[in-house]
């Protein structure tokens, strides 16, 4: 009359949960072995502490947040299997933050669940709540977690390495500060890029030099690419070809050396011309 449950073997549970965190945490603390051997690296790092601070509040964070990602992908899972569209969102890249009604709304799910299994097990035995608590309270601190994780920076001030600092924020490259140097310039409008390369034969040469050049099959046409020629044939001036195209055609013109040799070898509109369409 009742199911016969399978014998739990404390030791070989205890076993199973060692080589679970060894397998999570041996390969850090080969790294962190590694690094003390290279002291330039230690120290664009911040130093052996601090790197080690670093794995300890790291496994601690990854921890408590892998019972949140559980609840995504199962839900991801789950949409699947109900024939719906659980989405592939572009990855954020750039430094910038997260709005919080956002995070809430996102990190509801996983707080529910927590509150659930807290709730079930403490109805359950003490005991079981306690031995759950790794999970539950991850759960309990998703929000709270996503927040903090959203806003708060790797790094610190006066080019001094944070808790989870980089030699590249520490000592970045050449390339990487021309790039940030760039990026915090002043934000003046830019002309139109066709304009741009009429104007600059350098800028033209440079951008011919790095285009990609691919044998194209008989028989596939770029649709963008057919629209462009039309039109820019059709055009008596180049301003009246940059106004009949669109951004996916000035794209398909910009990666043809032969249909861009033809719009930027138009002539420029007339002055009359020019009058008599703003008439």
């Amino acid at each position: 009359m009742f199911p016969q449950w399978p014998a739990q073997d404390p030791i070989l549970a205890a076993w199973v949960f060692l080589g679970t965190m060894g397998l999570l945490i041996v390969p850090k603390l080969l790294a962190c072995l590694l690094l003390l051997t290279q002291p330039e690296n230690r120290r664009h790092f911040g130093g052996a502490l601090v790197v080690f601070a670093g794995i300890l509040v790291e496994t601690l964070l990854s921890g408590l947040i892998a019972p949140v990602m559980m609840i995504f992908q199962s839900s991801a899972v789950g949409e699947i299997l109900l024939g719906r569209d659980a989405g592939w969102q572009v990855q954020r890249r750039d430094d910038g933050g997260v709005a919080r009604g956002e995070v809430i709304r996102r990190y509801a799910l996983p707080t529910a669940v927590g509150i659930m299994m807290a709730a079930t097990a403490y109805a359950v035995s003490l005991p079981l709540l306690l031995w759950m608590a790794p999970v539950i309270v991850g759960l309990l601190l998703a929000i709270p977690i996503g927040i903090l994780s959203s806003t708060a920076g790797s790094g610190s001030d006066l080019g001094r390495p944070g808790l989870f600092g980089t030699p590249e924020e520490t000592a970045p490259p050449h390339v990487l500060t021309r790039a940030n140097e760039l990026a915090n310039a002043s934000h003046r409008a830019f002309g139109c890029p066709m304009r741009e390369l009429r104007n600059d034969p350098d800028l033209l040469q440079a951008h011919l030099i790095n285009l990609s050049v691919r044998p194209r099959k008989r028989g596939q046409v770029d649709p963008h690419l057919a629209i462009a020629r039309a039109k820019i044939e059709d055009a008596e001036s180049f301003d009246d070809a940059l106004s009949y195209l669109g951004q996916r055609e000035v794209f398909a013109v910009l990666n043809s050396q032969a249909i861009l040799a033809a719009l930027l070898g138009l002539p420029e509109a007339r002055a009359d011309s020019t009058l008599s369409k703003a008439d």
